[in-house]
């Protein structure tokens, strides 16, 4: 039994969000994805991960998700997740699917990158495990995907 718990904090109002359905699914990734590893997962708005990407990527722009793994994963704590629920909600409309399924989208899109995949660098491997997880999950068209990175 992990000596603690993912959570999930919310920076910004989320209207049209369940936040009960987007606590059950991080428990679902830290059982399923994470095996039992816990990650925190912060939804903001577009300034705050636009700050964050400034800060720890040197990229002045807003973007979808960051991830921030732990300096020592071994802890049982993976690290931290940051979700800009504006662009989740722009992307879903673009993509044709629910707020909350681009959130899931994201949110695991996050979690593979704690878990220490790249798909920058990986030559596929965070793509077939994004598509397989994807499968598993139920959920739609997934973040490299539609990239094509």
């Amino acid at each position: 039994m992990p000596s603690q718990q993912s959570s999930l904090l919310f920076q910004v109002a989320t209207p049209g969000l369940s936040r009960r359905s987007v606590r059950a699914f991080v428990k679902r990734l830290e059982a399923e994805v994470a095996g039992g590893r816990a990650f925190c997962c912060m939804l903001a708005g577009d300034r705050e991960l636009r700050r964050l990407n400034r800060e720890f990527r040197k990229q002045d722009s807003p973007t979808d998700v960051l991830s921030f793994p732990a300096e020592q994963p071994s802890q049982g704590f993976l690290g931290e997740i940051a979700i800009s629920f504006e662009t989740a909600r722009k992307q879903a409309l673009q993509y044709g699917h629910s707020l909350h399924e681009e959130i899931e989208i994201l949110m695991l899109h996050g979690l593979l990158h704690l878990l220490g995949m790249d798909h920058e660098t990986d030559r596929g491997r965070m793509l077939n495990a994004e598509r397989n997880w994807r499968a598993s999950l139920g959920l739609p068209a997934g973040l490299i995907e539609r990239v094509g990175a």
